[in-house]
């Protein structure tokens, strides 16, 4: 036999064995003895792990989390999907789309406002930073935004779509946060925000669809450019602006918007920000504003200086707060 059939020949044994194994455990569930259940799995991880066999301890740990999330047994679901991280952190698997799929279907299934949730989407993305971007990898984000979406988490949502490469999801559910949270007199200024974070987050393509897509399906808007809200028409000239790269054009176009931009005092903040990085504005000496405004604005925009350029769209941000 030659060593990949032989390899081969071992993988399906070692499979067989998971089955077998899994078997046993899901009766015990079923039966409703959670604990004893648990805590076989537990023992087994250890075992699999000692003898490093990842794959399967990845594989039965995973499958034993959904099994008690489908039971409603959180502790225990929760705990085995933090041992589904330590192999991945352990055997330093690759990060790559499956994983990251198979981190958010758990996510999806722990309860919201759960600490153990919080402890789990933090080491998630702090694994999957092995791959692009310094606060997880886009598609993690992406997968994680479009679960807390679809729980109405919109604020939490918008974080997450922030950092990942999915301008177009970002806008729709922009739009049914809008419709569903916001006043009609409101409308621009949620896409705004959005634009202006992702400037400062060097992220000049998922600004323009970010705009585009939600100027088109948002249902109070009139079709445009220019449009009937000055400030979605500042918005518009603001991204022809980083495209030519001229400072005088955005001078000139901030100052003669002020009346639109002083709605949230926060955009002239995000306007000095994307001075600096489209521009050449030399950073001020010190900060506009103190305190918790201050903090929040430091959090978005990251304290270092890296170089510009698209694969940095991602990489130059650090922790934002949006509420």
């Amino acid at each position: 036999m030659s060593e990949p059939e032989s390899l081969r020949g071992s993988s399906a044994r070692n499979r067989g064995g998971v089955q077998r194994v899994e078997g046993k455990l899901r009766a015990s569930v079923e039966k409703g003895d959670y604990y004893e259940a648990h805590q076989m799995y537990r023992t087994l991880f250890f075992r699999y792990m000692s003898q490093a066999k990842h794959a399967e301890a990845r594989e039965l740990m995973y499958n034993g989390a959904l099994l008690f999330f489908s039971h409603n047994q959180q502790n225990s679901a929760a705990d085995l999907s933090m041992l589904v991280l330590e192999v991945f952190e352990k055997s330093e698997v690759k990060v790559e789309d499956e994983l990251l799929e198979c981190l958010a279907k758990l996510f999806s299934r722990m309860e919201p406002n759960s600490p153990e949730r919080v402890a789990f989407v933090s080491r998630a993305l702090k694994w999957s930073t092995g791959g692009p971007g310094k606060l997880g990898h886009p598609k993690l984000h992406q997968l994680l935004a479009v679960t807390l979406w679809k729980e109405q988490n919109y604020s939490e949502s918008r974080y997450h779509f922030l950092h990942s490469s999915d301008g177009e999801g970002c806008a729709q559910m922009l739009v049914e946060y809008s419709a569903s949270r916001g006043f009609r007199s409101e409308v621009d200024m949620f896409v705004a925000q959005a634009v202006l974070q992702f400037l400062c987050l060097k992220n000049k393509n998922g600004a323009s669809v970010v705009f585009s897509t939600y100027t088109e399906k948002h249902p109070s808007i009139e079709k445009g450019p220019p449009f009937v809200q000055p400030l979605l028409n500042f918005i518009w000239f603001l991204l022809l602006a980083v495209d030519g790269g001229k400072l005088t054009v955005f001078t000139v176009l901030c100052e003669q918007y002020q009346p639109s931009l002083k709605r949230d005092p926060m955009y002239n903040e995000y306007l000095d920000r994307i001075g600096q990085v489209f521009f050449g504005v030399p950073p001020k000496q010190s900060p506009s504003y103190g305190g918790l405004l201050g903090n929040l604005l430091n959090s978005l925009m990251g304290s270092g200086e890296e170089e510009d350029g698209a694969e940095e769209a991602q990489e130059d941000s650090s922790p934002i707060e949006l509420d």
